[in-house]
This record gives C-alpha cells, structure tokens and sequence, in this order.
C-alpha cells in the first residue's frame, strides 16, 4: 500500500484496535484460477489460541470462516499467501474548507492491509468454537432472543459441514490514516467543521479522528 511517512500508523495496538472496530474486512488471495475476493468477519487476536509464539504472536492471529463452496477457499487450502483490508472511515475533501485554498480536492480514508500464509481449519469442533466466539462477539451483544445453543444439533452439523475456519498468522501489517497530518492546524479545523456540518455517518467518523490528532485535540 503506499503510505506517504504523514499517513503511517505503525502503533499495532491501536491497528488491531481498529481492525476490531472495522473489522468485516475483504480477503484477498491469488490461485490457479486469478484473484479471489471474499468479504467476511474477520476475528483479531494478540496470540493464537494456544498463546504460542510459532503464530508470530507479536503481530497477532485473524480467525474467520467462509463456505466450503467458496472458489477461494481452494486457494486457501493450497497454502497461498493472502491479504486481508481493512476499510476505516472515509470522506471526500473540498479545498474549500481550508484557509490555504491554493490547492486541490483530495480524499480522507483509512485502511489497514495484513499479510500471512493462511491456515484451514477443518475440524468440526474447532469450527464450532469460531463460530460461538464470532456469535459472542456480534450477535450476543445485541441481546435478541436468538441463541446458538438453541439450534438443533442436527441443523448445526450440517452448517459445520458446508463452512471451514480459516486461522491467518499476521506476518506483515500496514496502516494508513490519512487524515489531512500535512496540514497546518486551521486547515485541519476547517476540514471538521465541513464534516460535522454535513453529519453523515463517515464525515463524523473522519472528524472524529482528525480531531484526535495532537495539535488539534488542544484547540
């Protein structure tokens, strides 16, 4: 990805922080047949799940499942090398909101791209442990009726046949936040206050996080 030194986060705590908070993500990989993309839920861990270091536990693990069906989950079995983005808040930026205007339209975004070698998981039971770990982080929060334990078993087995996990140990990350750091202080204000005003869900988020930047935060 390239990330000009202004936009580089290279703080990994706060990159698998968002990576949780943004975290239906895209996997991306390369088989027999081209590019494969899937968009799926994407788990974010320090370590694996034994806690050992053969993971690179300093970067941390992502857990997802996807179906058996899946054209890509084809090239995930054969081993290759997958990407995993991240997609933050983003927002189109007009020179009109900056006190210098001699410039030019530009666009706000922040992304985090991971790299590893995947590895399938194909055991039902370790399926079913992904599968209550994703409901417990999205669905149990919510507080509905709805319940894993309450599915028939025999419903259940036929879902853990037709999914696989898939574990990717993080060998490489890569965060962009590119939220106008290479301008003066009162162009960042103006860029807020354009968002703020507009008050849809992606101007605020990318408010948001300009306004957390040091030097503006002060103000």
């Amino acid at each position: 990805m390239y990330t000009p030194p202004a936009y580089a986060e290279q703080d990994e705590v706060l990159l698998r922080a968002r990576m949780r908070e943004w975290s239906f993500a895209t996997l991306v990989t390369h088989g027999d047949n081209g590019l494969n993309a899937t968009h799926l839920p994407f788990l974010v861990d320090e370590e694996g799940p034994d806690g050992t270091a053969h993971i690179h536990a300093s970067h941390g693990l992502l857990t997802t499942h996807l179906a058996r069906g899946n054209p890509q989950f084809h090239d995930l079995k054969a081993g290759a090398p997958a990407l995993v983005i991240f997609q933050g808040p983003h927002a189109f930026i007009s020179p009109s909101w900056y006190e210098n205007r001699m410039t030019f339209p530009t666009w706000n975004y922040t992304a985090i791209h991971v790299q590893g070698t995947p590895e399938v998981v194909e055991d039902a039971d370790a399926i079913r442990a992904v599968l209550e770990r994703t409901v417990a982080t999205y669905d149990t929060p919510l507080g509905g009726d709805w319940s894993f334990p309450g599915v028939p078993a025999d419903y259940t087995a036929l879902r853990l046949k037709a999914i696989a996990a898939v574990r990717i140990p993080i060998a490489r990350i890569e965060g962009k936040m590119k939220l106008n750091q290479d301008k003066p202080v009162a162009d960042r204000l103006g860029v807020i206050a354009a968002l703020e005003r507009q008050g849809d869900a992606q101007s605020l988020a990318v408010a948001a996080l300009i306004r957390q930047q040091p030097g503006v935060a002060a103000t």
